[in-house]
């Protein structure tokens, strides 16, 4: 036993110093794809949903659909700090100080646990008049609020494996999460057609019902989470006393997790207003955006598993001072996204109609508009895939108020603005919505193109990185 013991700590050792040195893209691939399939397997949680829901009527897809851009405002304002906790770990292990590690993921895990309880309480109570702000209308207001309530009840346990997930994210331990959101997934599986339709003396819940199998999937995954960090045999451990809030660390986290929280939100505010203009064109609009969105949230999935782990490896170079590393990670990880994303846009255009089918069998003006949607979007998912990496390697360097700024100005000043302005000032009509996304693609790749190229990140990162490790140590 103690010899196997030995063996795996070397071979895990080995692991971890290949992210150092070596193959860029051996090491990216490494971490990108238990990453990949994590978010796969995470947003398969909504197409499951969908799937169900579409069984229901285009009424219950729109219910969910109208919802989902408020949930991620809400979860987008934590999941920040988690990125924070994904960034400083990452710097840290680079610099091989365990201490601060260990230190590090207790204050991060106190702070969203604090931050996600009180999220949840607002976001229950806050359901009704959200659902009637963003326009609801009175066939979906119902089922769009009860949604709403019980999948607020689940921001704490979706928070707490969100942290976990970042943490190990953080070391390089990439293969774990995927494995519990994995088994997770499977039993999200089941218990979604049973809460929505009820089996036996299970009532059924309708639209409720989705949300219901999430919470206790999300509330699995959370417990086993927390277990790990703190049985701490997987490269972390935090100790009661490291989750005493201390006001310099919770400054340190909101630092950086606040520019990132910004980006996620300007993202979901952005998706809530978008909402907003497609809900003026009717049940049916909202449907085909809403199965379209869906599509885009599979489709970015490669996209920010590449982010993640140039984030991360970005992060542990720049913590062993090796500048020129991180920057070859940034040249190999766009070209990856761009040609990768690419020929799946490509794939995507080709089956945008049998796709739309699958989630809305029986209407044919929801499946001839959301393949539309679908067909207009994929070409540009190759230069979403460059913008999301850039971000990554700017995350990754403790710069995250880059990221924030090329997402605000994506979402606000490019596709919301052109989105009404094609919708209501042109003959496009509501098409206008779906021509925003590829345009304002193009013009957000572009921008985070230059300013990498441009080598500012490099000299901040060169000024900042002695004083938040001297910090750190003393």
């Amino acid at each position: 036993m103690l010899i196997g013991r030995l063996i795996g700590d070397e071979k895990r050792m080995k692991n971890e110093q290949g992210l150092l040195e070596g193959s860029i893209f051996k090491s990216l691939s490494m971490l990108a794809w238990p990453i990949i399939m994590a978010n796969i397997l995470q947003t398969a949680y909504q197409l499951i949903d969908t799937f169900w829901l579409g069984r229901l009527g285009a009424n219950a897809v729109a219910a969910v659909s109208i919802s989902f851009p408020i949930l991620f405002l809400v979860l987008s304002l934590g999941a920040g700090l988690t990125l924070a906790g994904t960034v400083i770990v990452s710097q840290y292990k680079g610099a091989s100080n365990q201490k601060m590690i260990d230190f590090s993921a207790g204050q991060t895990v106190a702070l969203v646990l604090l931050v996600s309880s009180f999220l949840a309480v607002v976001g229950f109570f806050s359901a009704r008049p959200l659902m009637v702000l963003i326009g609801a209308g009175p066939e979906i207001l119902e089922d769009s609020v009860s949604y709403f309530q019980v999948s607020s009840w689940g921001f704490v346990f979706l928070f707490m494996f969100f942290v976990f997930q970042s943490l190990m994210r953080g070391i390089g331990n990439v293969l774990l999460p995927m494995y519990i959101v994995l088994g997770t997934v499977f039993l999200n599986l089941v218990l979604d057609p049973l809460f929505i339709f009820g089996y036996g003396s299970i009532p059924g819940y309708g639209v409720a019902g989705a949300a219901v199998a999430s919470v206790i999937t999300q509330g699995i995954s959370a417990v086993v989470g927390l277990i790990i960090l703190l049985g701490g045999k997987r490269g972390i451990r935090i100790k009661l006393r490291d989750m005493i809030p201390q006001w310099e660390w919770v400054k340190r986290l909101f630092s950086l997790g606040i520019p990132a929280s910004l980006e996620q939100s300007s993202r979901a505010g952005a998706m809530t207003v978008m909402v907003m203009l497609v809900t003026s064109f009717g049940s049916n609009v909202v449907a085909a955006y809403g199965i379209g969105a869906r599509i885009l949230s599979l489709v970015i999935v490669p996209a920010l598993g590449f982010a993640i782990a140039t984030t991360t490896l970005v992060g542990q170079n720049i913590g062993a001072a090796k500048i020129k590393r991180a920057e070859k990670i940034g040249d190999l990880s766009s070209k990856i996204a761009f040609f990768g994303l690419t020929g799946v846009g490509l794939i995507l255009f080709l089956l945008a109609e049998p796709l739309t089918r699958f989630f809305v069998p029986n209407d044919p003006q929801v499946i001839r508009e959301g393949s539309k949607f679908i067909k207009i979007m994929a070409p540009s998912f190759g230069l979403l895939g460059v913008q999301q990496v850039l971000n990554g390697l700017f995350n990754g360097a403790r710069f995250t108020q880059a990221s924030m700024l090329i997402s605000v100005f994506n979402m606000w000043i490019v596709r919301f603005p052109l989105a009404f302005i094609l919708s209501y000032q042109t003959d496009l009509g509501f098409e206008g919505i779906w021509w925003s996304f590829p345009i304002s693609n193009l013009f957000a790749a572009i921008v985070a193109f230059i300013y990498y190229k441009s080598g500012h990140w490099k000299v901040r990162t060169l000024r900042k990185r002695h004083l938040w490790l001297q910090q750190g140590i003393n």
